[in-house]
């Protein structure tokens, strides 16, 4: 009977020595919760370059048929969702001018193939899209009512 009592406190206390490195490397692995630090970062990254607070409008289902490249039959469509960062001051206005820069991003966006638009990357659309928005926004004489045009979705087909 001794040596019986003996095996069950021995796997006994293997089970219970298993259980805490189980519990030691769940906790070891888990990701940390943050820090005050990167609570400030975060906070920096939704302030633009000059330190004001940043508000996101969306302008979704932009849809534009791609031009017809040389001896191509298939008709190819672009899709994308823009982001454009706005001061809070400036949201309502933003929201104002979003069929002004659907419009602007449809001529933009239009002028591809689709040879053109498969080449090139997320950034190089962002890119060509502030431009077209800030030619605009200069020939009309305005200010533009928001800090830049980000590309939330795009699919091209």
């Amino acid at each position: 009977m001794n040596s019986k009592v003996k095996m069950i406190v021995a796997i006994a206390a293997a089970v219970v020595v298993s259980a805490a490195g189980a519990g030691g490397a769940v906790w070891y692995f888990m990701p940390k919760p943050a820090a005050a630090g990167a609570k400030e970062a975060k906070k920096e990254a939704e302030k633009p370059k000059d330190g004001k607070p940043v508000k996101y409008v969306t302008l979704d289902k932009v849809i534009v048929m791609l031009r017809r490249g040389p001896n191509e039959a298939d008709t190819h469509y672009l899709s994308t969702d823009l982001v454009l960062a706005s001061e809070p001051a400036k949201e309502k206005e933003t929201k104002e001018n979003l069929p002004l820069l659907r419009s602007l991003a449809v001529r933009t966006l239009s002028s591809y193939t689709m040879a053109d638009a498969s080449a090139m990357t997320v950034d190089k659309y962002a890119a060509e899209l502030n431009k077209a928005f800030n030619a605009n926004y200069e020939h009309e004489h305005t200010e533009k009512p928001f800090v830049e045009v980000m590309i939330g979705k795009l699919i091209i087909e």
